[in-house]
């Protein structure tokens, strides 16, 4: 791996501390040959730190260690991108991210839809909406859409118009959003559940 130490006059490159699961940016960090050598070998991420003048492994003292997964370099070759696995919180003031981020996996759309479920959910009484109105009607109801929903895609499925089987298909999905908000879950919840599935088998 070609790393441009000597393009910066202190012979450190920036690293870009990335959790491998979330995709959340963590940390950024510095290191030199000697910390990119020593990470590798221990598996561990290593920084020099500018403020000790010596290398750093991250979790040293407070056991949050930064487990390595893959290190990437960027096109100039002279900044890194680490993936990792976290053990703890990440920045030194207790949070999950040096910039006080909650490192939660992100759905893209699935996730902003989700909030607004919950905005919805907060404010039932007070809004005129679909979603408010479900939780209005309660969780038996709710689920209730979801066992019609599900019953519609199985019945598309079976059928050759894709358009009306992703349809209901969406259809599905929104209202199993709903329901996990209604029994006070959300769509990390499950992907946590599958994510120890998978590590296990």
């Amino acid at each position: 791996m070609n790393i441009d130490y000597k393009k910066y006059n202190d012979g450190l490159v920036p690293a870009i501390i990335q959790d491998n699961i979330t995709d959340k940016v963590l940390m950024l960090g510095y290191m030199n040959e000697e910390a990119f050598l020593k990470t590798n070998q221990s598996k561990k991420v290593t920084f020099y730190s500018r403020s000790k003048q010596r290398l750093w492994t991250k979790g040293e003292e407070s056991g949050n260690f930064l487990n390595l997964v893959s290190i990437a370099v960027d096109c100039d070759n002279d900044a890194l991108l680490i993936k990792v696995n976290p053990t703890g919180s990440v920045c030194h003031k207790g949070t999950d991210t040096c910039w006080g981020e909650v490192n939660l996996a992100n759905f893209g759309f699935l996730s902003a839809l989700e909030k607004i479920i919950v905005q919805r959910k907060e404010n039932s009484e007070n809004q005129e909406s679909y979603v408010a109105s479900l939780f209005n009607k309660g969780i038996n109801k709710i689920a209730q859409k979801v066992g019609e929903e599900a019953v519609e895609v199985v019945i598309e499925a079976k059928d050759n118009d894709d358009d009306l089987f992703l349809s209901e298909s969406a259809d599905l999905l929104f209202h199993y959003l709903i329901l996990l908000q209604a029994k006070g879950f959300s769509l990390s919840d499950v992907e946590k559940i599958l994510r120890q599935r998978h590590i296990a088998s």
